[in-house]
């Protein structure tokens, strides 16, 4: 039995960083990197998942990516994932160049949101989560239009920071295009 583990917001400017872990109890079609899928496919393969997969997902925040990196925040999310799991798989397979603290066998894999089953399981689950956590932020904050960009550094986010500064806990302040608004 194996887990797939990918992470969703490692480069975006605002909000957590979120990793799922997923084990696949059966074949799930139309898998694939969550960046090639609409978001209405992300959101109807999430539920598929969601109801068919073991799961389990975890967050690192701006403030932690702040205080330990980025890549550390990454790999703190991603551990937590798999410990959330309620079954213990045989073989984590991670997408990238890292590994994470763990006694259970593992596997670096890169572009394997695009050729391992269960890391794209975990790459929809992590986006659709992720989403669905800006858009909460975007009630909370419209004025910085995080439903539009979810924390990328697009130009309409960029001119929000400039033009309202940035929210705390939410804008990670240790990120060069953060750094000219703090």
């Amino acid at each position: 039995m194996q887990a797939g583990i990918d992470e969703a917001g490692r480069g975006c400017l605002a909000g957590p960083v979120v990793a799922a872990a997923v084990i696949l109890q059966r074949p799930i079609a139309c898998l694939n990197d969550s960046k090639a899928l609409t978001e209405a496919k992300r959101a109807l393969l999430f539920k598929e998942i969601t109801d068919h997969a073991i799961w389990s997902y975890a967050t690192a925040s701006a403030e932690e990516v702040d205080q330990i990196n980025i890549r550390q925040a990454t790999l703190r999310a991603m551990q937590r994932a798999l410990e959330g799991l309620q079954v213990t798989p045989e073989l984590v397979s991670i997408d990238g160049r890292d590994q994470i603290k763990t006694r259970i066998a593992q596997k670096a894999v890169i572009g394997g949101d695009r050729i391992v089953p269960e890391i794209m399981a975990a790459s929809i689950v992590a986006k659709h989560i992720r989403d669905q956590m800006m858009y909460l932020l975007h009630q909370q904050y419209p004025e910085y239009a995080f439903s539009s960009h979810k924390g990328y550094g697009t130009k309409v986010h960029m001119d929000s920071m400039k033009k309202y500064g940035l929210i705390a806990g939410i804008h990670r302040i240790t990120f060069k295009p953060c750094q000219e608004y703090a």
